[in-house]
C-alpha cells in the first residue's frame, strides 16, 4: 500500500460517494480476520492503516501475566518474556510488537482489493435504489434489452427494469433495442441489487402520459380526478378545471384531438374517453356513460347505487361491448350503475308506480330518527331563548345533534 493507493481512495470517495474512512476501517477488519484464519484465532492482533502513506502494519498484542502461570493462551505472555519486548511493562499491562508474517503483503493487498470492490458494488446498489425509489409512480424511457420467458427486460441506463407479463399491454410486441416508455410501479431493495418493476397497464401510466402531454395539468389548472382503464382496449378519464374559463376536456383532447391522439398512439390505439368530472352524481354518471346519451338517472346516495335510463337504441352503446362501457363507468365514478332501456323502465313503472320515490328515498327508520332529533333541538332552542342561556349539557347536546345531522 502506498500514497497512490490513498489517492485512489480519494477518487472513489469523490466520484462514487464512498466514505473513505469507513472503507479503511473495513479493510483493516478484513485483513485482521484473514490473518487470524491463516495464523490462528487464539492470537490478539491489531491492523493499523496509516492514513497518510497508505502503509499497513500488523501488531501482535499480549496481556502480561505472572511467571507462575503454567498454561498460556496465544494472547498472554509471562512477565519475564514480556520484559524483552518492553522493559517497563508490569503484570496486567498489554504490550504489542510489530510482526511481519510471511505473505502478509499479499494478504493485505487481496483483502483491500476485495473490500473496495464490495464497497463499490454496495454503494452503486444503494445509489440506484435511492434514485429509482424517489421516482415510483413516474414514467421513464428506456430501451428493451431482451425478452425472456415473456418477461421484458428494459435497460434504464444505470439498471435493468422488469416488465412482467401481467403489466404488459395485450397484443404489444417488444423487440430488443426498441425505445419504450414505462411506468415505475415499485422498487424493492434486494440483496443482489434493486428490483425495479415496470408497467404499461397501470392506470397511473395513462395519467402520467396525460400530465406530460397537457400543460394545463402540469400547471395545476386542470386536474385528473379519476382514471378507469382496461389496458389495450379502452379507458375513461374524468377531469376538472380550476379555472372557469378553461374547458378541461378540450384542454386534454387538444386542437383537432392532437394531444389525446399522441397518447392513443403510445398505447397502441387504445380508445380513450375524456369526460368532465362533476360533484353532482347525476351529471357525473351521465358523463361517465358517454358516448351513450342518458335520459334520466335515479340515485340512492345511501348505497351509492344508480339507475341510468337510456333510449332503446342507446342501450347497447351504454352497456358497451361485453359490458365494457358501463364497467369502466362504475370504476370511474365509484357508483354501482344499472342500465335500463326506456321500454324496460316503463315496464318497471307499470308494476311499481312509485319506483322512483322508493329507490331514491333514505331508510325510513333513519329519517324518523332525524325528524325526532330536529324536534328536540327546536324545543331546546325555544327553552334556551326564554331563559337567555344554555348550560354546558345543553351545549354539548346541540353539538352532538349537529354532528348527527351532518
Amino acid at each position: 500500500m502506498n500514497a497512490e493507493f490513498m489517492a485512489a481512495l480519494d477518487i472513489l470517495e469523490k466520484e462514487k460517494g464512498i466514505n473513505k474512512e469507513e472503507l479503511i476501517q473495513d479493510i483493516e477488519s478484513s485483513i485482521e480476520q484473514a490473518y487470524k484464519k491463516n495464523y490462528g484465532n487464539d492470537q490478539d492482533f491489531e491492523v493499523v492503516f496509516d492514513r497518510e502513506t497508505g502503509e499497513i502494519k500488523l501488531f501482535s498484542r499480549w496481556l502480561v501475566v505472572s511467571d507462575d502461570v503454567l498454561e498460556l493462551s496465544g494472547s498472554e505472555k509471562k512477565l519475564q518474556d514480556a520484559l524483552e519486548i518492553s522493559e517497563s511493562c508490569h503484570i496486567g499491562d498489554v504490550i504489542e510488537q510489530e510482526i511481519e508474517p510471511k505473505d502478509f503483503g499479499r494478504i493485505a493487498a487481496q483483502n483491500a482489493k476485495q473490500m473496495i470492490y464490495q464497497k463499490i458494488k454496495e454503494q452503486e446498489r444503494k445509489r440506484i435504489y435511492n434514485e429509482f425509489v424517489e421516482h415510483e409512480g413516474e414514467i421513464i424511457t428506456g430501451s428493451i434489452d431482451h425478452v425472456e420467458r415473456k418477461m421484458v427486460y428494459v435497460d434504464l441506463g444505470d439498471s435493468i427494469g422488469f416488465l412482467p407479463l401481467n403489466e404488459q399491454i395485450y397484443g404489444e410486441n417488444y423487440k430488443p433495442g426498441e425505445r419504450i416508455k414505462v411506468y415505475i410501479l415499485s422498487v424493492r431493495n434486494q440483496s443482489k441489487g434493486p428490483e425495479i418493476i415496470l408497467s404499461r397497464r397501470h392506470p397511473g401510466f395513462l395519467k402520467r402520459l396525460l400530465e406530460d402531454e397537457v400543460p394545463e395539468i402540469y400547471d395545476g389548472i386542470v386536474e385528473v380526478e379519476s382514471v378507469a382503464r382496461e389496458a389495450g382496449t379502452r379507458s375513461k378519464i374524468a377531469v376538472k378545471s380550476n379555472d372557469p374559463d378553461i374547458d378541461p376536456v378540450g384542454a386534454c383532447v387538444g386542437h383537432k384531438g392532437s394531444r389525446i391522439q399522441n397518447i392513443i398512439d403510445e398505447l397502441g390505439n387504445e380508445k380513450i374517453d375524456v369526460i368532465k368530472y362533476s360533484e353532482d352524481p347525476y351529471e357525473y354518471i351521465t358523463n361517465a356513460l358517454s358516448p351513450a346519451s342518458v335520459k334520466e338517472v335515479l340515485i340512492n346516495t345511501e348505497n351509492k347505487q344508480a339507475y341510468a335510463i337510456v333510449d332503446d337504441l342507446q342501450f347497447s352503446l351504454a352497456i358497451g361491448k361485453e359490458g365494457q362501457n358501463v364497467r369502466l363507468a362504475v370504476h370511474l365514478t365509484g357508483w354501482k350503475i344499472d342500465i335500463k332501456s326506456t321500454s324496460e323502465f316503463k315496464k318497471i313503472l307499470s308494476e311499481h308506480p312509485n319506483f322512483r320515490e322508493e329507490f331514491s328515498k333514505k331508510d325510513e327508520h333513519v329519517e324518523k330518527l332525524v325528524d325526532e332529533i330536529k324536534k328536540e333541538m327546536d324545543a331546546l332552542l325555544d327553552d334556551s331563548a326564554g331563559s337567555g342561556k344554555l348550560d354546558m349539557d345543553d351545549d354539548l347536546f346541540l353539538s352532538e345533534l349537529n354532528d348527527n345531522n351532518e
